[in-house]
């Protein structure tokens, strides 16, 4: 999270458990919590001055998203994504990119749009500053509330699973597939077309961002081949 959004205001806007989800997706997104690495539920509610619940039930919708994984009688680890199961989410989200861009440039309300707006000058000051983590967190409520003002509960629910397991390669994709200088851009292209009204121009620059967005993913990762890890 930016220092505009402290652990204190995440638990106002949201539930216990939520906060708890938001501060452990930004424990991993910092590497504190590195892939492969085992979450200690005891140490997390210690951080963050709760019980075991809600570090228990965060958990458990951070791994119904793919981000963490448990193994019986071991425990729960970050979950290491493969490049090959990236690219597979990849392959999904540019369809429900098109999809969304369509659907809202037909028939978005104002308070979205405003809302989108709001989104993209706070990005395009984050930019400016060069503030990557800043950046990645606004980037994903941008989505967020795009996916939520088409009005759909079942592709919210699955947009946001998909999604989240690509956090760390769309932060990388920010930081070393060059996104940063380029992200903010194709963003304001989005809103310009869904405010015109315009379903395919909104739908195709929608999927051509996501289809960016996994260059970029690849830019960064380079010529390794990741291990699977299930």
């Amino acid at each position: 999270m930016t220092d505009a959004a402290t652990p204190l205001q995440i638990l106002q806007a949201h539930s216990l458990p939520s906060a708890v989800q938001a501060e452990i997706e930004r424990l991993i997104l910092a590497g504190t919590l590195p892939v492969g690495q085992r979450i200690n539920e005891v140490s997390l509610a210690e951080r963050f001055g709760t019980s075991r619940g809600p570090v228990r039930e965060a958990l458990r919708a951070l791994e119904e998203c793919g981000i963490v994984r448990s193994a019986r009688n071991r425990g729960v680890f970050v979950r290491e994504v493969t490049l090959v199961e990236a690219d597979e989410v990849y392959d999904l989200r540019e369809v429900l990119d098109e999809f969304i861009g369509r659907r809202l440039a037909e028939r978005i309300d104002e308070a979205a749009l405003q809302r989108l707006k709001a989104l993209l000058a706070a990005m395009t000051t984050a930019t400016s500053a060069q503030d990557v983590q800043g950046y990645h967190t606004l980037n994903i409520l941008f989505h967020d509330v795009l996916v939520d003002a088409v009005g759909n509960s079942h592709l919210s629910a699955t947009y946001r699973r998909l999604t989240r397991e690509l956090l760390l390669y769309r932060l990388r994709g920010l930081t070393e597939g060059g996104g940063l200088a380029v992200s903010v851009d194709e963003h304001a292209r989005i809103v310009e077309a869904i405010e015109a009204r315009d379903p395919a121009r909104a739908g195709r620059l929608l999927r051509a961002h996501a289809a960016d967005s996994r260059a970029r993913m690849h830019k960064a990762a380079g010529p390794t081949v990741l291990r699977v890890t299930r």
